[in-house]
């Protein structure tokens, strides 16, 4: 009775089961590697077309008076987020709905794998128009012994145990457009799976708060540490 278990008929197709059946994912992104990096650039608006039609800049970028030569402020900064738990991170939403970005050439999987914020040092309030990233999940690096399983496709995306998803602080989206934003002392928070859509072992370690001085040319990034929110 037991013969076909396990075997795919023809024109079947695999799925497995939810949380692989062994645990769930956790996530935890790396501190450190967000501090490391951390600048400003200034772009025109013609260079950030692509981010442009993902939301990606502040609500200034698009009014009706924006011209192609104006310049944006960008507090540009990379993330690295691993999954230290005992099963894969999975979209949470069906492949068929996933969204073809033409611009970026790749699908995204989630609506919102990450929130960025710039929150006022002293108040806590948001002076930046932070945004939701949706990404293309993928196996970067692994730990030694895991095996890189899922890639920036349009069908297998995730993340998995041991494993890392990186993103460059070069990529498009990987900032928050602080054109409108005064020097002063700011503090940047990054949240990964900041709606707990998919279910977590651990959801207080998914949140990363950084010291930022911003002089009006250049941002010093210190103590960033992963906090409960």
């Amino acid at each position: 009775p037991d013969a076909d278990r396990g075997r795919l008929s023809v024109g079947s197709v695999y799925r497995p089961a939810p949380n692989g059946g062994r645990g769930l994912p956790d996530l935890v992104p790396d501190p450190n590697y967000v501090q490391a990096s951390t600048y400003v650039q200034r772009a025109h608006l013609y260079s950030l077309r692509c981010a442009a039609e993902e939301k990606c800049l502040a609500s200034t970028a698009y009014a009706p008076e924006a011209t192609d030569y104006d310049l944006r402020v960008l507090l540009r900064f990379p993330q690295r987020v691993k999954n230290q738990g005992s099963a894969d991170f999975l979209p949470h939403r069906p492949r068929h709905t996933w969204e073809w970005h033409s611009c970026h050439q790749h699908y995204h999987s989630m609506d919102e794998f990450s929130h960025y914020d710039l929150l006022d040092a002293a108040t806590g309030m948001k002076v930046a128009e932070g945004h939701k990233a949706s990404f293309c999940l993928e196996d970067s690096t692994c730990d030694f012994g895991n095996l890189k399983r899922y890639a920036c496709t349009s069908h297998t995306q995730g993340l998995s145990p041991g494993c890392y998803d990186t993103y460059n602080a070069d990529i498009d989206c990987q900032w928050i457009d602080i054109t409108d934003v005064q020097p002063g002392n700011y503090i940047l928070k990054v949240h990964v799976n900041p709606k707990y859509i998919v279910l977590e072992s651990d959801f207080t370690n998914n949140v990363v708060r950084c010291n930022i001085h911003y002089t009006g040319r250049y941002v010093s990034t210190t103590s960033c540490k992963i906090v409960q929110s």
